[in-house]
């Protein structure tokens, strides 16, 4: 057999199981419905800040990290003008993406807590 692969031994083989187990982890964490586990979730207001958008927008984008009940923080955006929230402030996340900025996955729902 011309280029075959010589035997793993146990050791590469807790390794590779080590790698592939934080991975799968990661990827299970980042998606939005595993972490809401439903279609929405209620959290607590740690900060309120803004965000640059990615080029060629720009402005600033109201945004919130938001503690869950289950003790993870995720960061939330804030849709409107006028939105207005303070710190430790109930608030009703969705899920959902803003494109032009990374790293929120999470929409605030208006109306419905603290924020108006």
């Amino acid at each position: 057999m011309i280029g075959a692969r010589p035997m793993t031994t146990l050791n590469q083989k807790r390794r590779f199981a080590k790698k592939y187990s934080r991975v799968m982890e990661r990827k299970y964490n980042k998606n939005p419905e595993t972490v809401l586990k439903g279609p929405q979730r209620k959290g607590v207001v740690i900060k309120v800040y803004a965000i640059k958008p990615k080029k060629p927008n720009s402005g600033q984008r109201k945004s919130v990290l938001v503690k869950l009940n289950d003790g993870k923080k995720v960061v939330a955006y804030m849709p409107g003008e006028k939105a207005r929230v303070q710190e430790n402030g109930i608030v009703l996340i969705r899920g959902g993406r803003v494109q032009d900025c990374p790293g929120v996955r999470y929409k605030v729902i208006r109306g419905k807590y603290d924020i108006n």
